[in-house]
């Protein structure tokens, strides 16, 4: 098994274009799938439909939520139509298998109070508070992922024009629009704290081009921004852990709230497919509602 799983996780990586994440995910699902299959004396081409069954309900029994669950069999049924078209399968046995039922979870979004005094905390007199307040007020503005934060280069910026470039998942490229308060925290970083942390560097060779660096003069990683924000969280006494998504939520969020359609929503978030984004529809339920108790005559 373990060869066709390698070539599987080639195939999404080199002819899908998938990005390392995304790959990285389909291999740790894979590697758990594989050790089930090594303890039940189980090869590629043995495995049958009670098996995948079997391994389903295992994860159950592990306490994986549904939505878990559900990502494996999508991992499972992507990788089994790749053994039926190389030839290591002769059938799929995922074929015909329900996905478990999900329940319809709202994502966590920020309120607007909570956002504003997240923004204050940072110490703009400091250059990692400069960093700090550009990251929050990009991460806010934008809704970009983690991952796209991490990878914008400087030449990404088109603050003159009021957006910046991205590279999302399946490497597609969109432009988003930026927030002038947004604008500002990144010029102040890029004039006053950028090339105080370039001179910190640590390793010889070329400057890295990317937009945020960490102390050490080099590419911020997604770990660490995550560390941030989680310290940032704690500081400004926010409900649960303050991750990176929370942010895009409440940018979706606030949008939604003031009235911005689904559509232009759903092309800021880079999503492909708007049924992705409809999981903010409860924004447009709720405006409809107070829109309705407002104007209807016998509301």
């Amino acid at each position: 098994m373990e060869s066709t799983v390698r070539a599987f996780l080639s195939h999404l990586k080199i002819e899908k274009g998938l990005s390392p994440n995304t790959v990285l995910a389909y291999g740790r699902d894979l590697a758990k799938f594989s050790r089930f299959a090594s303890r039940h004396a189980r090869s590629l081409a043995s495995i049958s439909r009670d098996d995948i069954v079997d391994f389903l309900g295992s994860l159950y029994r592990q306490k994986l939520d549904s939505r878990s669950v559900a990502r494996h069999l999508v991992t499972l049924r992507n990788f089994f139509r790749f053994a039926l078209r190389e030839g290591a399968r002769k059938d799929d046995p995922t074929l015909n298998l329900e996905s478990p039922r999900l329940r319809k979870s709202l994502p966590g979004f920020l309120r607007l109070e909570e956002v504003d005094r997240l923004l204050t905390l940072p110490d703009s007199a400091t250059p990692l508070g400069l960093r700090d307040k550009a990251m929050l007020e990009l991460l806010y503005s934008t809704g970009l992922r983690v991952s796209e934060l991490v990878n914008l280069r400087v030449g990404d910026l088109e603050l003159k024009m009021g957006c910046v470039r991205c590279i999302g998942k399946g490497n597609k490229e969109r432009l988003i629009p930026v927030g002038r308060k947004a604008i500002a925290a990144v010029e102040s970083y890029l004039t006053s704290a950028r090339p105080q942390l370039l001179r910190t560097r640590r390793i010889a060779g070329p400057v890295a081009p990317f937009l945020f660096l960490n102390r050490s003069g080099g590419k911020i990683s997604r770990v660490g921004v995550w560390k941030i924000l989680s310290a940032y969280g704690r500081r400004a006494g926010l409900r649960g852990r303050l991750a990176p998504h929370k942010l895009r939520h409440s940018f979706a969020t606030h949008l939604l709230e003031r009235g911005a359609d689904l559509r232009s929503v759903q092309l800021m978030l880079g999503h492909a497919d708007i049924s992705t984004t409809q999981i903010y529809t409860h924004v447009i339920e709720e405006r409809l509602k107070h829109v309705y108790k407002a104007h209807h005559p016998r509301a």
